[in-house]
């Protein structure tokens, strides 16, 4: 390709990666640093935080490539996708798989500056990013498989910062699972009549007419999980108003998705953005400001 096609072709390849679209990369960076910070008992090493930070952003965006590349036959008969640059033919299946390859290597160097124990984690999360878009075609799960993808970053962050993988960590884990299960729920809503018609699975198809009163069991789940893993970090007062602020934004996306409309169901998936950051200035501000509530001696 030379050069005057790059440029030609440069605004495709920004909308392949959801440049414009950043609240993908939020949702996939508020846990990592949070567990950056906790797994730091505060600001983490600034070396870390750079390589966590661009490295989420390379990864979202290679999701973002493989997730097109994968439904490149499918993204045409979809409302909300049909103009995106592979379903279009704008860029061809061959650069979408070249463009994923050098984000994961690209990827995969910052990698090269933590310790081995992450290298080796780095392929586990490379697999599952790689394999989620597929798993649409094969179970109604394909957001369980997500969640793991998107949690990845969490034991990757204590693994850099501290060489180790206390068990405790995997609450944190699973509180990102589930986040994940939720919001992708909500923006599978947007494409279920679509989806139901070219026999693409999602939960959104198996949670059915339940799809809100299951979306309200798995919020309180996370933020009980959430709630433990405060108690076993000794998180205190500010960390847990994070989570009272979250639970408040999970109340207004339950009140949004009564609508049962396209534009609602995408409201309250753009609005988990504000739960991650509202925990993650919780988790901040607990290592860094004195307790609000003082510890009895």
């Amino acid at each position: 390709m030379t050069l005057a096609q790059l440029r030609t072709q440069l605004p495709d390849y920004l909308a392949l990666i959801r440049f414009y679209k950043p609240v993908g990369t939020y949702l996939l960076l508020w846990p990592t640093l949070c567990a950056l910070w906790i797994a730091a008992q505060g600001l983490p090493d600034i070396k870390l935080l750079l390589i966590f930070s661009l490295g989420t952003f390379l990864m979202r965006s290679a999701g973002c490539v493989i997730n097109d590349y994968a439904d490149r036959h499918i993204d045409g008969h979809v409302e909300r996708t049909a103009q995106r640059p592979l379903a279009t033919g704008r860029i061809s299946s061959k650069q979408a798989l070249c463009f994923f390859v050098l984000l994961c290597v690209l990827a995969f160097i910052l990698v090269l500056f933590t310790n081995l124990l992450t290298i080796q984690l780095s392929f586990a999360a490379l697999a599952l990013a790689s394999c989620y878009p597929f798993m649409k075609r094969y179970t109604h799960m394909p957001q369980l498989v997500l969640g793991m993808a998107f949690s990845m970053g969490i034991p990757m962050a204590f693994a850099a910062q501290t060489q180790n993988l206390p068990p405790i960590l995997w609450l944190l884990f699973i509180s990102s699972t589930l986040w994940a299960m939720i919001y992708d729920t909500f923006y599978a809503m947007v494409d279920r009549d679509d989806d139901l018609k070219i026999g693409v699975k999602s939960s959104a198809i198996l949670f059915g007419d339940d799809t809100k009163i299951i979306t309200a069991l798995l919020q309180l789940c996370m933020i009980f999980t959430l709630f433990l893993a405060g108690q076993q970090f000794h998180l205190g007062a500010y960390y847990y108003l994070g989570l009272t602020a979250a639970a408040g934004f999970f109340i207004y996306q339950q009140r949004l998705i009564k609508q049962q409309t396209r534009e609602a169901y995408f409201a309250a998936f753009l609005n988990n953005n504000w739960v991650g950051m509202v925990i993650f200035i919780g988790v901040v501000l607990d290592y860094a400001l004195p307790p609000l509530i003082a510890t009895a001696q």
